[in-house]
């Protein structure tokens, strides 16, 4: 049972998808921007994220969900994939597409998927789909 939220994660009746436009996190620093992610996770959502997260913040929300294993019961960790178009853009597209992403301040030309893996068993993806298996 998480302490915090006073529910378990086992055992999964049913569960939401969140849609969370990226200017609703853009502002935050990342610790927030995380920490407002896991709090989605671990209410038992599947989140679609417009936008990506950095590499390095991907990298550390991973790590904290593996921390977290063990610790929440029933917590198994998360499923993330992330999808982008334009993989045969040219390289003048691309240069563009990069500068408006940083006057931005995020890459919207991508979706992230993101879910608790008590309810995602796998993420296929491809350059034109994603294939979401969820487990019964």
């Amino acid at each position: 049972m998480d302490k915090k939220r006073g529910k378990s994660l086992g055992k999964i009746k049913g569960f939401s998808i969140q849609f969370l436009p990226y200017s609703e996190i853009k502002e935050l620093g990342s610790d927030a921007r995380l920490k407002r992610i896991l709090g989605i996770i671990l209410d038992n959502n599947l989140l679609i994220l417009q936008g990506r997260l950095s590499s390095s913040e991907e990298t550390r929300l991973i790590g904290d969900t593996m921390a977290m294993i063990g610790h929440i019961k029933d917590f198994k960790g998360i499923e993330l994939a992330v999808i982008s178009g334009g993989e045969q853009e040219s390289i003048l597209g691309r240069m563009t597409k990069g500068i408006a992403n940083i006057l931005a301040g995020g890459d919207f030309s991508a979706i992230t998927i993101i879910g608790p893996a008590s309810i995602v068993k796998e993420i296929k993806r491809n350059p034109r789909k994603i294939e979401l298996l969820l487990n019964r």
